[in-house]
This record gives C-alpha cells, sequence and structure tokens, in this order.
C-alpha cells in the first residue's frame, strides 16, 4: 500500500488527542513553567485500595515463588499451562478489571506493582498478563467499550480468557497510514481480511483486538476502526509462533485473517477511531512496561549487592573498588528513580486529575533505556559470571543467576509498544503542542498568506506573554522549595532547567521552522533532557513524602531516600549538561551525508571481507490476502 510522507502524517495526526482538557506536569514542564504543585504533595490512594492491592500481592507473591519456575520456562520455552491455569484462579487476570465484572478492580499503582513482582519472577509471564489488561480487550472496552460489549466480554477476560492486541502487520509498523487489514462491511456483519505480525498472546488468545481498516463508502466513514473478534473464529489461523532473543516463552505469532466475518456490534468505537482508542488506551497502558523495569532494578540491585560483597579482588570486596561501586550506586538511584516515576503515574492516573499520556510516554521511553543499562552494568560487575547462563552456572555448583537472560529479555522494551526513536518523535509533537496550536499556519507551506496573517497575529500575542516568564524563576531564589531541605537545590535546578529547554526548543522553532520535524536528532536530546527533570522532579516528591511521614515500618526510610535522590539528581544532571551541549554541538549534519552515501553504495567497499550468514528470502514476508496455507498453530489454554 502506497502512502505518501504527508498522508502518513496526517493519520497520526488525526488519531491524537487534540485537546488538553486535564492540566499536564509534563506539558508544562517543556514550555518552562515547572508546576510542582501538580505533582506535590505527592498523591496518596485511599485505605481500602491500599489494603486490597497488598492482600493480591501476598498471594501473588506466594504463587510466583512455589508455582512459576523462571528457569523451565526459560528452558522449554513455554509457559506451562498449570502456571496460567494458577493466575486465573488468582484472578490475575482480573486485575484491570472492575469487581461488577468479576474483576479485581485494582488500581493502577497496584497493578504496576503486581507486573513488577510476576516479571521478576519470569518476564514472559510479565509480558502475558502485561499483554492481556494493558492493550488487549479490557483496557479499550473500559473507556471506549458500550454497555452491552462490557457486559459480554469483560467477565472473560477477568477470569477464563485470554486477550491479545493486532495492530503491526509484516509491512507496516509505527506508520499505521498503511494498515494493510481490511473490514469491509456486509449486513450486520464485517469481513476482515488481512495478515497481522507479532500478536503477542495471539498463539494462545480466545478474544483479539483487531485493527482493520473499513472503506469508505456510503453509510460508511470508513477509516481504522478497532473490533473484538473470538480467537477461534473461522478463517484466524495463526501461521506461526515467533521466537526471539529474549523473553522466551513469550505466546508471539503471526495470525492470518480471511474473510473473518465480525458482528457490527464487536466494533469499538465509531469506524475510524481505532488509532485513537488504541493511542488513549496507551496512555496507562504504557505504565506496564515500566514498571516490569522497576521490578527488574530491584533484583539488579539484589544480585549487585550480594555478589560486589561476596568477590574479593586485590584484597577487597569488588563492590569497595570505585570502578564497581559507581556502577551499583548508578543501580540503586536509578531503580529509586524509576520506582518514583512509576508510583508518580500511576497515582496520577488513578485520581485522574491530570493528562499524564506526556508522563507515561516518558515513564516507559526513560524506563526502557534505564532498565537496559542497568542489567548491562550489572553483567559487567559480574564480570565472565554475567555472560554465563545461570543453567551453566548452576551445573558447575554456583548459584544460577540469570543476569544476561535479563539483558536479553529487557532488550525488547526499546521497541516494544513505541520504539525509543518513535517515542522521542511522539513525545517531541505533544511537547511542542502548544507552538504548533498558536504559529503553525505559520509554517505550513500549504497554508494561504491570510491564513498565515492570523497565525501571526495569534503568535505574536502569544509570545508576548510567555518568552518573558522564561527570563526569571524561583529557580534563582536562594530559598525556594525550602521545605525539600538539601534536595531543595535540585528543585530549583529543574525550574531553571525547564525554563532553558523551553528557550532552546523556541529557538530552534524559529531557526528550522518547518523543517523541525527533520531534526530528529535535536528533538530526541530535547525529550531525554525532559525525562531526566521529571524524573528528577518525581525522586525529590517521593523522598520528601518518605521524610516527612518518617515511615515507622522502615519499608523507606527517610534518610536513606533523601541520599537515594540526592545522588539521582547529581547523576541526572551530569547526564542533563551533556545532553544541552549535544543540542547544538553534535555530528547531526555530518551523519546525513554519511548515511546518503551509505545508500548510493559510496561505502561497499568496506562491507567486503566478510560472510554474509543470513538466509535467503525478502526483507519483509508476502502479506497478501487469501487463504491460510499453514497449519493452524493457535491453541487454547483451558
Amino acid at each position: 500500500m502506497t502512502v505518501s510522507e504527508r498522508e502518513a502524517r496526517e493519520v497520526a495526526e488525526a488519531a491524537r488527542e487534540q485537546d488538553w482538557r486535564k492540566p499536564s506536569f509534563a506539558k508544562e514542564m517543556f514550555l518552562g513553567r515547572f508546576r510542582l504543585d501538580l505533582i506535590h504533595p505527592h498523591p496518596e490512594p485511599p485505605a481500602e485500595d491500599v489494603r486490597r492491592g497488598e492482600d493480591f500481592l501476598a498471594k501473588l507473591r506466594d504463587f510466583c515463588e512455589t508455582s512459576v519456575d523462571g528457569a523451565r520456562i526459560e528452558r522449554e520455552d513455554r509457559i506451562p499451562d498449570e502456571v496460567v491455569a494458577g493466575l486465573k484462579d488468582l484472578g490475575a487476570l482480573g486485575m484491570k478489571v472492575g469487581t461488577e465484572y468479576g474483576g479485581l478492580g485494582l488500581t493502577q499503582v497496584y497493578y504496576n506493582k503486581a507486573l513488577a513482582l510476576v516479571s521478576s519472577a519470569s518476564p514472559a509471564v510479565g509480558a502475558l498478563l502485561s499483554a492481556h489488561q494493558s492493550i488487549g480487550v479490557p483496557q479499550p472496552l473500559k473507556m471506549f467499550g458500550t454497555k452491552e460489549q462490557k457486559d459480554a466480554f469483560l467477565p472473560r477476560c477477568a477470569r477464563t480468557d485470554i486477550s491479545a492486541f493486532l495492530l503491526t502487520e509484516p509491512d507496516v509498523g509505527s506508520d499505521p497510514a498503511r494498515l494493510a487489514t481490511t473490514a469491509v462491511p456486509d449486513g450486520g456483519d464485517y469481513v476482515l481480511d488481512g495478515v497481522k505480525l507479532w500478536t503477542t498472546n495471539g498463539v494462545v488468545a480466545d478474544l483479539l483486538v483487531v485493527m482493520a481498516r473499513v472503506p469508505k463508502s456510503d453509510g460508511h466513514r470508513g477509516g481504522i476502526t478497532a473490533f473484538v473478534v473470538e480467537g477461534d473464529s473461522e478463517g484466524i489461523t495463526v501461521e506461526n509462533r515467533n521466537t526471539f532473543m529474549g523473553l522466551r516463552g513469550l505466546e508471539n505469532g503471526v495470525t492470518r485473517l480471511h474473510q473473518v466475518r465480525v458482528p457490527a456490534a464487536n466494533r469499538i468505537g465509531k469506524e475510524g477511531e481505532g488509532l485513537k482508542i488504541a493511542l488513549t488506551t496507551l496512555n496507562t497502558g504504557r505504565l506496564s512496561l515500566p514498571a516490569t523495569c522497576v521490578g527488574a532494578g530491584k533484583w539488579c540491585l539484589k544480585i549487585a549487592r550480594e555478589w560486589g560483597e561476596a568477590r574479593v579482588q586485590w584484597g577487597r570486596p569488588v563492590a569497595r573498588h570505585e570502578a564497581v561501586g559507581s556502577k551499583m550506586s548508578f543501580i540503586a538511584a536509578t531503580t529509586y528513580a524509576l520506582e518514583a516515576v512509576v508510583d508518580l503515574c500511576g497515582q496520577m492516573a488513578d485520581e485522574e486529575r491530570n493528562d499524564i499520556r506526556i508522563e507515561a510516554a516518558l515513564a516507559k521511553l526513560y524506563g526502557s533505556e534505564m532498565a537496559w543499562q542497568m542489567a548491562d552494568e550489572l553483567v559487567q560487575i559480574r564480570g565472565g559470571r554475567g555472560f554465563e547462563t545461570a543453567e551453566s552456572l548452576a551445573a558447575r555448583g554456583e548459584r544460577g543467576v540469570p543476569a544476561e537472560q535479563l539483558l536479553r529479555d529487557l532488550r525488547i522494551n526499546r521497541i516494544f509498544e513505541g520504539s525509543t526513536e518513535i517515542m522521542h518523535l511522539l513525545i517531541a509533537r505533544e511537547a511542542v503542542d502548544a507552538h504548533l496550536s498558536v504559529a503553525g499556519d505559520l509554517i505550513d507551506p500549504d497554508k494561504t498568506l491570510s491564513d498565515k496573517g492570523r497565525a501571526a497575529v495569534a503568535a505574536g500575542g502569544f509570545y508576548a506573554r510567555w518568552l518573558p516568564k522564561l527570563v526569571a524563576g524561583a529557580g534563582q531564589l536562594p530559598g525556594a522549595y525550602a521545605d525539600f531541605g538539601q534536595l531543595a537545590e535540585h528543585l530549583r535546578y529543574v525550574e531553571r532547567t525547564s525554563r532553558k529547554l523551553a528557550r532552546s526548543t523556541f529557538y530552534a522553532m524559529s531557526r528550522w521552522q518547518g523543517r523541525m520535524e527533520t531534526k530528529q536528532g535535536f528533538l530526541g536530546r530535547i525529550v531525554d533532557i525532559g525525562a531526566e527533570l521529571f524524573a528528577m522532579s518525581a525522586v525529590c516528591v517521593r523522598a520528601e513524602k518518605a521524610h516527612r511521614d518518617a515511615l515507622s515500618s522502615s519499608i523507606e526510610d527517610g534518610k536513606a531516600a533523601y541520599q537515594l535522590a540526592d545522588a539521582f539528581c547529581r547523576q541526572s544532571r551530569v547526564r542533563v549538561e551533556e545532553l544541552f551541549g549535544r543540542l547544538w554541538h553534535n555530528t547531526d549534519d555530518l551523519d546525513r551525508k554519511v548515511v546518503r552515501n551509505i545508500l548510493d553504495g559510496a561505502y561497499t567497499w568496506l562491507e567486503e571481507g566478510v560472510v554474509d550468514a543470513s538466509t535467503e528470502g525478502p526483507w519483509i514476508s508476502e502479506a497478501a490476502p487469501g487463504p491460510s496455507k499453514k497449519e493452524n498453530v493457535h491453541r487454547r489454554i483451558r
């Protein structure tokens, strides 16, 4: 399917939530307005939610310790059916489904904690539960389904049925404008045809959310539309169970739909609203991934601490050597920061007072990148044992520590649910939304002179009010944020730096105008700075809460929390300053020239002297609609 660059952008833009009906801390931060009041004091969950959440976590922990054998799942590349059955009995399929439908009705905060816990036992089990509830049938129906749809499907999702989300196609990833799967109206039904790739849970799913394109016709507005489809419908074939470098046990496949009839009553929302439904669902659904990253960080810290003390070199435990100790400090401080970010986002999602679309996206981006770095550092701390498999370590009589497995398992997080590169662009688009709202027509080549004139007037008024506020702020006052004690200096830094970030963004827009969207390196650094500032803010607010509460249970010691927060903020500030330096001093222009030469074949001589071990075949598999010619590997877990 051929789609122009402009058409692709228009489809993506139409799928965005256009309005900001609620305040957003991150949106304000990118505009240079440090709205600490939106996240401080740290929001608190109701006591009853805490009680129910903790009760479930206790049961889930017991189940993970007694019934989930992560080594077996890694070895056999499959989650045993009895484990899935146990999760169903526990109610884990319905953590986010309301009690009125037979679910547990957990808050986002405790759903996140549950995913962190179960993923530490087996990342594959965490992925199964996350894909089922965060992007599968329950969440879009909860937000956009009719009463009849909720009554019909949510009780099944809560206790018995596994769901999957089918959007990606062999030739369609983050560019949904080229979506080829069709849903043709036929009486009271739609007839679906197409091929879907990387369908997590698709091999075992009972229910599917399928994105398909409805042709525009009389009585049908058309467009990409979401449907709930029975997994065993006639014409559905799971043609392959995919295997990956990590997340062994993941039931991910290729699904072909041929003349699959779906009742119109199973359509979620209106025709053409599928992508908007998917993106809105991900506003909170994206939090599941950084939640698992929190679990990974906690495990990295535990192993680094125990190994760092046990392993002695040159007369001292390796943890006492600065080269190793600095890595451990990074792991501890970053784990604390990731948990602060995820808990804050989760609580804001539960309260529904703020728009967290940018915050959730930042959490996904930051969590996936930092967790990967922590796992890599753990492998380095472990040395040769970090590269050795847990099975091999155990076979020769040592503790079977799956550090290399964690590295493999976490790698996909930088690609899942929006790659790091796509997240940079998505967040950047939201971050500059206020500018495009008032000045977008000025840089749009297709707008008339009169349109540009009106935009110039609106932009002049906006910038006349906005720009002066970027000159000075609370961050320049020595006594600002004094109630945060030693952390106050970091909040002052965040306030000052958010204004500097906004000024840099404005300067770039003035300089490049319509070409701004092509400056992806610049935009990525802008977003990465914002992610660091958001994490610093979350860390300070969390540590201040711990210090204020002086928790008698010692689960989180206030003084220790302050120290971790201070360490993280100082580490983060080093990264921020480096990113600012690279905004204007980088190799982006030269890199573009090199890429053009690569594609023109100017460096093919550099490829000589190796053997390509790839198999023969097309780069992208054939995805033409039609009946399947392969065996159906779909299996139901009962």
